[in-house]
């Protein structure tokens, strides 16, 4: 029986997990800021294991950047990972590294239907794409794609692309961080650095004043109704979740649904539904009617990446 690593490698927290056969132990999270590199971290881990005598055979490793030619630099942290080096380091037999949602994608098939909350109506075709986002630390995004050759899954940079504006107000802030940033992405609002963003730019033109130290107390504030201000802040956050899910999903012409995952949507799902988030994803002109049948549904089992991890790992076998 082989014994494989799994890992789910983001700029805040890296999650580990050792894989026997069809059974996945515990899974343990580090953060990521409190070690050097991707080594450190997964020898901390084997080092938790060690008492279990866990030999490792090889490793699927889901990482928050772009992967090219087996190597990645996340995007939102200094860590940079190679397969050569993980397997040098590890004396493994083989290391697949991965972009963290093109991971989570390949679990679609798996999901269970009590592992997400839908928003919205809509009715997923079953043999259609599935677009996927992530609003974390950063803003991921992928599509899988059913299909009789076997599935695929597109991994994609698409959090990284042009935030549009719908009105004057998100005008203004695009405007706002425009100054700030050269280039204003939907990963500027749509992050835990985002709802900062977004504080920071309704303070400068006049719609907010109290102030709010972390994406945190925003989504508190506003959930509990303590603060006005986080309230609008979280609204603008919803809204241009449902713009950029509602271009994702005619990009990929995704009838088989859009899934939300991260570490920010599933802790809002009550506010979600209340929010302008659905009406945003289906504002789209002459396709509303389109967007309208397709379902939104927000991801709330625990560590869902590695139900990908372990589809990824029994491929190779």
């Amino acid at each position: 029986m082989t014994t494989c690593l799994l890992a789910d490698i983001g700029a805040t927290w890296a999650r580990f997990a050792v894989l026997k056969g069809a059974e996945l132990g515990a899974i343990e999270a580090v953060s990521t800021g409190a070690y050097a590199g991707p080594i450190d971290a997964i020898r901390h881990f084997l080092n938790t294991r060690a008492q279990d005598g866990v030999i490792l055979d090889r490793a699927v490793i889901a990482a928050a950047g772009p992967v090219e030619g087996g190597r990645c630099a996340l995007t939102n942290v200094s860590w940079v990972m190679t397969c050569e080096e993980l397997r040098q380091a590890f004396h493994l037999r083989s290391v697949r590294l991965v972009n963290d949602l093109e991971a989570l994608a390949w679990g679609v098939p798996r999901f269970a239907p009590e592992d997400s909350v839908g928003v919205g109506g809509g009715t997923a075709l079953a043999t259609d794409p599935v677009v996927l986002l992530a609003p974390g630390t950063g803003l991921g995004m992928a599509c899988f794609i059913a299909g009789p050759g076997g599935s695929k899954v597109l991994a994609s940079e698409g959090g990284h692309a042009t935030l549009a504006a719908t009105d004057a107000t998100e005008a203004a802030v695009i405007d706002f961080l425009r100054h700030r940033y050269g280039h204003v992405s939907a990963e500027r609002v749509l992050s835990g650095r985002g709802l900062m963003n977004l504080h920071e730019a309704l303070t400068v033109h006049g719609q907010a004043h109290v102030p709010i130290a972390t994406p945190e107390q925003v989504v508190r504030e506003a959930i509990y109704g303590t603060c006005d201000t986080a309230r609008r802040v979280l609204d603008m956050f919803c809204g241009f979740l449902g713009s950029v899910a509602g271009s994702a999903a005619l990009s990929f012409g995704a009838r088989g649904g859009v899934l939300i995952a991260g570490g920010i949507v599933p802790k809002i799902v009550d506010h979600l539904g209340d929010s302008p988030f659905r009406e945003r994803f289906e504002s789209k002109g002459r396709l509303q009617r389109y967007l309208a049948r397709v379902p939104t549904r927000v991801v709330t089992r625990r560590d869902p990446t590695f139900v990908g991890l372990m589809a990824l790992a029994h491929e190779r076998g």
